[in-house]
């Protein structure tokens, strides 16, 4: 693969594999059809996890420990020729392995079955009366579709070509459905077409295994009704708030509206050739900080009625070159579903095909009706403005569901300006802009959703933007620059292949000098040292190897009773190599060829050989392998601790590399705090019955508007303590630590259940002291929520590791109408808390104070 896996992607594709070996299983065993999806919210990368999923199917996996399907066969079934062209396009930059097995089924197609190894992109149009793959003077008719027929010019139908691919022996044929780029407009007869395909029929048998990947099992189900006699395998769901959480997908969502009764439809287009503009002076000045060398060319999206006339079209053609002189006029394009050039007001705006917008980058504005195009995605349209009508939310959060890509495939960090989209809405109310919003909060557009939301985005009406602010003194932001936080750990980390990752990376930055070869030596003589003082179970394992143990059965022809003999048989090459392989997946193939080279460095055969059986023994002895993986983890930690300084100077994209690696932690390890430099935040607050007021604001906070104000979006317990924080001996300046997973955000792990999580503490406050400006913690903690005492617990340990850091840790709760704090600095308070089996009575006990 070409690109490194989110944590997220990598454990869906590793349930995908997982369900697959079972499909397989069923299948080569009993006959038995299975079917499951994977499903994704739109930006997931559910192409890519594809890619990776196949590459597996084709050539095995050590990351997924997954043996290879020697006869597997992959169909790709989607509802547009386009589509399939897209897919296979992302599917062969993804993973240059599989770039000559990417096949487009087209007539003529006189192959008997497919073939093992390759993947064939078919589509519904494909299948209609009019295609030469199945058209004949006999057929079987549905509406105008034709199935099981015999096409000009061959001897036999596609249908035919997948029956012997289904009835060979040797293969194994795996259908693809692409259910997550569907358009809003269904293909003719397609449900009928796709039940016959996966179902069989005549004398084409089913399709043996169906993974349909989909935005939302719903989805997938219900272009599965009426498939029958197939076993349904568990959906494997990536859970959005992770996809969130990763920085593929934009943050914030700012919405525009009017906010009185009137015409502005040419007011808020002219608003957003403004933030357009915007958009592209902030990506330059981003792009120099960076040293790259393009910058990212914003979009702006214009979402047109269903019939624009050429009035409409004039008008804002018009309105945008009033709003920008200097944009050239050659800076628009069209997807309108006519698939032609326009000529309006003497302005040329050619057609371009969707897939090819992202690339066309002196395409700046582009004219659209409804959703655009049926899996469109362009990650640098930064800008939307919609005429649709306020009945029609449905096509609007669709289409800006198509944005929320981040157009690096990252988030910048430090500056939520680069991490939102904005759209426009002239036709909109309070009330209807905020089903909008609360769609793309939730995904919830039914089974059609694809929008992602949940935890980590926002939805802002009336933004205000934010900068450091001018009167906080250069004491504090470096005092903040220096707060511990921690990563939050994932599954799935093997310690040897981020170690070997880890110097790969330090190497190609110039960080360290020869890292590879100091880990190679490192971890080598280990495993020398290792197999010394483990040499027993070594040297039983390395026996084991070599040797197959067997029992021979034995009963006389007449009848009676079975008897048994053991055996012992040496192995020959091949499964003396399966031994080596299965070993270099638990050590990592870099590693187990290393040591191979240190056991056996003039090359010599039978030494190599012997090597192999060396290491094979050693990967069988859980006590080697749990050793290297712990001084692996231990190398990892102390590079990263001696390097972080240095990684300063990186761009951000070479960051985002380490900042990958270290979320690989097997525990909570210490990462640095990026300072935040830009922001937004909201400035009113509605009321159930949909009432606004301004917010009250702050002038001490970090981050201040150009009035040097900062809205307070607070509860009634943040506000007391806000309050109370202020008034404190040398107070300076305080800090809303964001709820999400940014950089700019300090976070503490904690454990609930098996599950690592994030406690992100509300308030960090800075304050003046003889030693210099102190930092403050001050978390306001509910008690009625499961997870209280876990959070309180991982407070402790943070505590304990890095609170020498701060001048106070404190959680504060409300108990009979008064607020109550523990100081987590307290040894005593730590212990109760790690003893305890009530988060509320803590806070009732002589050990919480009252908080003032």
């Amino acid at each position: 693969m070409r690109y490194t896996l989110k944590d997220y992607q990598a454990e869906a594709v590793d349930k995908v594999l997982g369900n697959l070996t079972r499909a397989h299983d069923m299948y080569s065993r009993y006959g038995d059809a299975s079917q499951f999806s994977l499903s994704a919210a739109t930006g997931a990368g559910k192409t890519i996890m594809a890619a990776a999923i196949i590459e597996s199917l084709f050539f095995g996996s050590d990351e997924f420990d997954f043996a290879p399907d020697p006869g597997a066969v992959v169909l790709w079934f989607s509802d547009d020729p386009s589509l399939n062209e897209q897919s296979r396009a992302r599917i062969q930059s993804a993973s240059p392995a599989l770039a000559n097995r990417l096949r487009i089924i087209e007539p003529p197609f006189a192959e008997p079955s497919l073939k093992p190894g390759n993947v064939y992109f078919l589509n519904t149009q494909k299948l209609s009366k009019n295609s030469l793959l199945v058209r004949a003077d006999r057929s079987e008719a549905i509406g105008d579709q034709l199935l099981a027929t015999t096409p000009d010019m061959l001897q036999t139908s596609i249908y035919d070509v997948l029956a012997n691919t289904i009835n060979s022996d040797g293969l194994t044929l795996y259908m693809v459905l692409d259910e997550a780029h569907r358009g809003m407009q269904p293909v003719k007869d397609r449900t009928t077409i796709v039940q016959r395909l996966i179902n069989g029929h005549g004398s084409t048998p089913p399709i043996p295994i169906v993974l349909g990947i989909s935005a939302t099992v719903e989805r997938f189900e219900e272009a599965m009704k009426g498939a029958s006699n197939r076993t349904v395998l568990p959906s494997v769901e990536v859970d959005p708030t992770l996809v969130q959480a990763s920085g593929l997908l934009k943050d914030d969502i700012v919405l525009s509206i009017p906010s009185e009764s009137g015409t502005f439809d040419t007011v808020l287009l002219t608003r957003a050739v403004e933030k357009l503009r915007e958009s592209t002076r902030a990506w330059r000045e981003y792009a120099a900080s960076q040293g790259d060398v393009d910058p990212v060319e914003p979009l702006l999206v214009v979402q047109m009625g269903d019939k624009p006339t050429d009035e409409d079209l004039t008008q804002v053609l018009t309105t945008i070159f009033r709003a920008w002189p200097e944009l050239p006029d050659t800076s628009v394009a069209n997807v309108f579903g006519e698939h032609q050039d326009l000529k309006i007001a003497g302005y040329h705006v050619p057609y371009l095909k969707p897939q090819e917008v992202q690339d066309r980058t002196w395409c700046r504005v582009l004219l659209a009706k409804t959703a655009i195009s049926t899996g469109w995605d362009c990650p640098r349209a930064e800008v939307l403005v919609s005429f649709r009508p306020a009945s029609d939310p449905t096509h609007i959060t669709q289409l800006l569901g198509r944005m929320i890509r981040t157009p690096l495939a990252r988030r910048i960090p430090g500056n939520e300006l680069l991490n939102s989209v904005d759209c426009l809405l002239p036709f909109f109310n309070k009330d209807t802009a905020m089903s909008v919003a609360e769609m793309l909060m939730s995904g919830a557009t039914g089974k059609d959703s694809d929008t992602g939301g949940g935890e980590g985005r926002r939805v802002l009406f009336d933004p205000v933007d934010l900068a450091p602010n001018p009167e906080v003194p250069d004491a504090v932001w470096e005092k903040f620059a220096n707060l511990p936080t921690v990563t939050i750990p994932r599954g799935r980390t093997k310690p040897i292949k981020r170690l070997t990752a880890l110097a790969a990376t330090l190497a190609k930055d110039q960080i360290r000098e020869n890292p590879v070869s100091a880990v190679e030596e490192m971890l080598c003589a280990a495993l020398d040292g290792r197999a010394v003082q483990h040499r027993e179970k070594v040297a039983k394992a390395r026996e084991d190897v070599e040797t197959m143990s067997g029992e021979e059965l034995r009963r006389k022809i007449g009848g009676g009773a079975w008897t048994s003999t053991s055996f012992d048989a040496a192995v020959d090459l091949r499964a003396l190599d399966d031994s080596y392989r299965a070993a270099a997946r638990k050590l990592s193939p870099a590693l187990a060829r290393a040591y191979v080279d240190h056991l056996a460095p003039d090359n010599d055969e039978e030494a190599l050989l012997d090597a192999q059986i060396n290491v094979a023994a050693l990967a069988l002895v859980p006590e080697v392998v749990e050793a290297i993986e712990s001084e692996a983890d231990q190398i990892t930690r102390q590079w990263l601790t001696e390097t972080r300084v240095e990684r300063k100077n990186l761009t951000d994209e070479q960051q985002a590399e380490y900042d990958r690696l270290e979320g690989m932690s097997l525990k909570p390890e210490r990462i640095a705090l990026t300072v935040p430099r830009k922001a937004q935040a909201e400035t009113k607050e509605r009321d159930v019955n949909g009432n606004e007021r301004h917010l009250p604001t702050s002038t001490t906070h970090l981050l201040t508007d150009e009035n040097g104000t900062y809205p307070l979006d607070l509860n009634d317990w943040e506000q007391r303590v806000l309050a109370t924080e202020q008034e404190r001996p040398g107070f300076i300046s305080w800090y809303r630590n964001p709820d999400r997973a940014v950089k700019e955000s300090l976070a503490i792990a904690y454990e609930d259940g098996n599950q690592w999580k994030a406690l992100r503490p509300d308030f960090l406050f800075f304050t003046r002291t003889a030693n210099g400006v102190a930092v403050d913690m001050v978390d306001p903690h509910g008690t009625h929520l499961s997870d209280a005492l876990p959070k309180l617990r991982g407070l402790c340990v943070f505590a304990k590791e890095y609170g020498s850091e701060f001048r106070r840790i404190e959680s504060v709760a409300e108990s009979g109408g008064t607020l109550r704090v523990l100081d987590l600095t307290r040894p005593a308070v730590r212990e109760a808390i790690e003893t305890a089996t009530d988060a509320k009575a803590l806070y009732t006990s002589d050990l919480a104070d009252d908080y003032q």
